[in-house]
């Protein structure tokens, strides 16, 4: 039988990972690691060994999927006997009957639905943090499944939470490497070149062309390091260090008032509000994951339990759809929810009135990770060609939540407690309600 040679040879941290036999491995490693090549190979030899099995690698983005990833695995496969390209769905098709496909996460309702026995989740700390727990571990149940964390940290997220489970947990296998573990034990003429360009940063630092949080990001894993390019990354660190995150108990004696981002499915963003004196409290937090749009959100919201005030969405709201003919302010008066409509402002002037906001916000860690985890990447679109950023936010998985506070911070002084006469009407009519029926 021939013997097919794969031009892979792997780096000590990575032979941890292809011995691994756990269903969980979190792999936290410095730029320039060989990540990507590690765990491709990783996915395209477990598809070898087992035929007709089905493998998934998913990069932030499908542009970053293809452009990094894509010309890899080709690399790495082209001289296996039979194998098969699909350029449109970015699928190797294996002589076996195995494929190895390329995801992006921005689209992670793709992936309802399919079967894999293993996945890899590269630069998972930019990815939305729902993206295993609400699908990826159910494409993996089927077939117990195999699922791999890996990338260089971007500040602490829900990938930053799976790393610390993973230190003391026998389920899973925890590698965390630096740039002095590479350039200590693995040797070639790419650690060497790594060894220079690390010298090169340091000189960088010294002349403030680089930041050290950057360096200590990129280099050193650091978790702490501030995310460069984003909005509220300093507004976090201080509310972290003054107790501002943690759980808040919502106050019944209080009115909670919601602030919406609206779109369909994933689009959809809630933010549940209370405010006493001078103080804004995120005491929950709600994000659309289907296509069932503004129907579902509004009975997610009224089934919440909570006695509200008043509710407030962007101008969006009153644009009539062409196939009802009817605005979405419409629809949810029909069902039961009035909106007052946010001011129209620019988006640097609503970013403007968050940061004001911020040091009187108070945000509930356990319901609200999502939300937390999506405005710490909140952050200003990189232009590659002019290299620096762009005046407008990069549009990803966190716009939802960011674009929610925005509406939150512009109607802050409307959250009052005085409830409207609408309101009380309602609640009344509803006690009558519950009284005829124990009557």
């Amino acid at each position: 039988m021939a013997i097919t040679v794969i031009p892979y040879k792997s780096l000590h941290w990575a032979e941890l990972l292809h011995n691994s036999t756990k269903r969980w491995n979190v792999l936290v490693l410095h730029r320039r690691a060989g990540k990507t090549t590690a765990s491709l190979n990783h996915l395209q030899r477990d598809a070898l060994r087992k035929p007709n099995s089905r493998y998934a690698y998913i990069a932030p983005t499908y542009k970053m999927a293809k452009f990094v990833a894509w010309d890899m695995i080709k690399k790495y496969s082209i001289m296996i006997p039979g194998v098969k390209y699909n350029e449109v769905e970015l699928t190797v098709k294996y002589p076996n009957g195995s494929k190895l496909t390329l995801f992006g996460a921005e689209d992670p309702g793709r992936l309802r639905g399919l079967g894999f026995n293993g996945v890899a989740l590269d630069e998972y700390s930019q990815q939305p943090p729902n993206i295993f727990s609400e699908v990826i571990s159910k494409t993996l149940a089927d077939n117990l499944g195999y699922a791999i964390w890996l990338g260089t940290p971007m500040g602490k997220n829900e990938f930053y939470r799976i790393y610390e489970e993973s230190k003391n947990n026998p389920d899973f296998l925890s590698v965390f490497r630096t740039i002095d573990d590479t350039l200590k034990n693995e040797k070639g003429e790419m650690i060497e070149n790594l060894r220079l360009a690390l010298e090169d940063d340091r000189k960088l630092v010294a002349q403030n062309l680089i930041t050290e949080d950057e360096f200590q990001q990129e280099w050193y894993n650091s978790f702490e390091a501030a995310i460069k390019g984003s909005y509220y990354s300093k507004e976090l660190a201080i509310a972290r260090v003054r107790g501002r995150i943690k759980i808040i108990p919502q106050d019944k004696q209080l009115l909670v008032h919601t602030a919406w981002d609206l779109g369909v499915g994933e689009n959809i963003a809630v933010g549940f509000f209370q405010r006493i004196s001078n103080e804004l409290r995120l005491i929950d937090y709600w994000e659309g994951t289907n296509d069932e749009g503004i129907t579902t959100a509004i009975s997610i919201v009224k089934n919440k339990g909570y006695t509200y005030g008043k509710h407030f969405a962007p101008h969006d709201i009153e644009a009539r759809e062409l196939t009802t003919g009817k605005s979405r302010k419409e629809t949810a008066t029909s069902l039961g929810l009035e909106f007052s409509v946010v001011p129209k402002l620019s988006v640097d002037e609503g970013i403007n009135a968050v940061k004001l906001i911020f040091p009187r916000l108070w945000i509930d860690e356990q319901k609200c990770k999502y939300f937390i985890d999506a405005i710490s990447q909140y952050r200003r679109e990189w232009d590659e060609k002019r290299g620096m950023f762009k005046e407008v936010p990069l549009h990803n998985w966190a716009s939802h939540s960011a674009d929610m506070l925005r509406y939150a911070a512009l109607s802050e002084n409307e959250m009052t407690n005085e409830m409207n006469v609408g309101r009380i009407m309602e609640i009344h009519k509803v006690r009558e309600e519950y009284k005829s029926e124990w009557a």
